[in-house]
């Protein structure tokens, strides 16, 4: 076929949800276009596999940012999911939703209708908790979620930590309680990994009104009078325009979906005409508004034998795979963590996320270090800071320029609040519990460090966490680029459905919220009610 009644852009965390959820009306046609291969590779569905995805071009788009001028002028890895359930296939996995008051901030910056209580329906109907459902927890939803199989030592160490530090036990982090320490639940199907490819995807390939064309590099949104028809692809290295009678759902995420619509002539008009591109609506919006929450990894060394730095590969598989899905294959290695509300909390909501890994990891575990350890990751969740995303050229080959402007707040909250996380980092590490663990300090090395020696160590060592949004923000003033139906302003038939159209960060990871955003959508666009309790 040539021609389909949707075609949506990236089989991503959002992408698989509209495709299952559109084609499940036997009348309607829906392509799926993914620019990477599908999901076959076995570490993908091992969760301990993504240790040996990191450096695996062909399933990552492996971005890097413009130099950051507050962090010595380095160039961020940005890792991002080029394959059948996009990041959902690489991340780690955790389930985190954010808490009431991220949902209702959205609605007061103009997302109508986009509040807590108009979210959690939507949440619930994509959830398939194993602890069975509740008010706030559906048990029948695609996305799987589970408590982990396997549990290293150190992740125990780190909660009872935790709760020397002064932080209570948290045992779900998604319920009525979002502070504390305690183990992440999982977005896991019996000891596999529940991408939302392996959710949504898997299970609805065989319906004939669904094609899925892996391998396809989108050029752009063909645009006739004022309404988006269609898609220029490349598929083979060669030119393909497909037809979209209803609407193009653009879910490419928060880096590819801005640079879609500029590369289709949406965006600031100065900047598109710079390149060349012809403009057809000129939204200034379309990519600024870029958001990350930045992470900073505090490392000790450990007694050898626990951590995960030199566990026996082989031993792990054999495990794995021939004991059902057993051991520590089913680690998704960031097993522990937490949420606290510092000191300097400009609100109700816990400002500071931890991720406790029992492994020394640096630079996204892309540098391994000799001997044993184990990481703290800490972010602080609602920076000021805001980036942009830029086109680098009109060939849609060439990857956008990604100007995150970590730490640029006038202000200089951002800063304070990472000297905070590496602050409490520290201090956690340092409780009782580590004790029989615990070996000299490797980052930083000093762990006596003031406010001055911390900040120098942010500059030098921060890093993403993976969780880039906003560049295409709902809203309903005229800077938004989406309204709350998710519709891009000035043109017919076209939708952004991701991350991007975020007004600002959760409290937390996004694979979750993504997914839920893609579930409303999915009503909005076929015009259902929402789930009933």
């Amino acid at each position: 076929m040539d021609a389909f009644d949707y075609i949506i852009i990236g089989a991503g965390s959002a992408g698989c949800v509209l495709a299952n959820r559109l084609s499940a009306d036997p009348q309607l046609r829906v392509l799926l276009v993914e620019a990477g291969p599908r999901d076959w590779h076995p570490f993908i569905h091992m969760p301990a596999g993504i240790a040996r995805l990191v450096n695996n071009r062909k399933l990552n788009w492996s971005y890097d940012t413009e130099p950051e001028p507050a962090l010595g002028n380095r160039r961020l890895w940005w890792p991002r999911g080029k394959v059948l359930g996009g990041s959902s296939s690489i991340n780690a996995m955790c389930y985190v939703r954010g808490v009431p008051g991220d949902y209702d901030r959205w609605e007061q910056a103009g997302a109508t209708g986009w509040n807590w209580d108009s979210v959690l329906p939507w949440f619930r109907h994509s959830e398939g908790n194993a602890r069975g459902g509740d008010a706030l927890h559906g048990a029948d939803g695609p996305l799987q979620v589970a408590d982990l199989r396997h549990v290293n030592p150190l992740s125990h160490a780190f909660i009872e930590a935790g709760q020397q530090a002064g932080y209570r036990l948290n045992n779900d982090f998604n319920g009525p309680q979002h502070e504390g320490v305690g183990l992440y639940q999982v977005t896991q199907k019996d000891g596999a990994r529940c991408s939302s490819a392996a959710a949504y995807l898997t299970p609805v390939r065989r319906r004939r009104n669904l094609q899925v064309l892996t391998a396809a590099q989108v050029a752009r949104v063909q645009i006739e009078n004022g309404r988006a028809t269609g898609v220029v692809l490349r598929v083979g290295g060669r030119p393909q325009t497909l037809r979209a009678t209803r609407e193009v759902l653009l879910s490419a995420g928060a880096i590819n979906s801005p640079q879609l619509l500029m590369l289709s002539g949406i965006g600031p008009a100065g900047h598109l005409r710079s390149h060349g591109i012809d403009v057809r609506v000129d939204l200034s919006g379309v990519g600024t508004n870029l958001q990350d929450h930045l992470d900073i990894c505090t490392l000790y060394r450990s007694v050898p034998g626990v951590s995960y730095d030199r566990a026996s590969e082989l031993k792990i598989g054999l495990d794995y795979f021939l004991r059902g899905r057993r051991g520590a294959g089913t680690s998704n290695v960031a097993e522990a963590g937490g949420f606290v509300r510092s000191r300097f909390a400009a609100d109700e909501r816990a400002d500071i996320q931890f991720h406790f890994v029992a492994a020394m990891l640096d630079n996204h575990g892309r540098h391994r270090l000799p001997g044993d350890g184990y990481t703290l990751h800490a972010c602080y969740l609602h920076p000021r800071s805001r980036g942009r995303i830029e086109l680098a050229s009109a060939d849609p080959l060439a990857p956008a320029r990604i100007h995150a402007n970590y730490l640029s707040d006038a202000e200089g909250i951002d800063m304070k609040m990472m000297v905070e996380a590496a602050r409490l980092s520290r201090h956690l590490l340092q409780q009782p519990a580590f004790a029989p663990w615990r070996k000299a300090p490797l980052f930083p090395a000093d762990d006596q460090l003031d406010d001055a020696g911390l900040e120098a160590f942010i500059r030098a060592k921060a890093e993403t966490i993976y969780h880039p949004a906003g560049t295409c923000r709902m809203g309903s003033d005229d800077a938004a680029v989406v309204d709350p139906q998710l519709r891009v302003r000035g043109i017919d038939g076209l939708r952004v459905i991701d991350a991007s159209v975020m007004p600002a960060l959760p409290s937390g990871n996004t694979n979750a919220p993504t997914i839920m955003i893609a579930e409303r959508a999915a009503s909005l666009i076929l015009g259902h009610s929402p789930p009933s309790p």
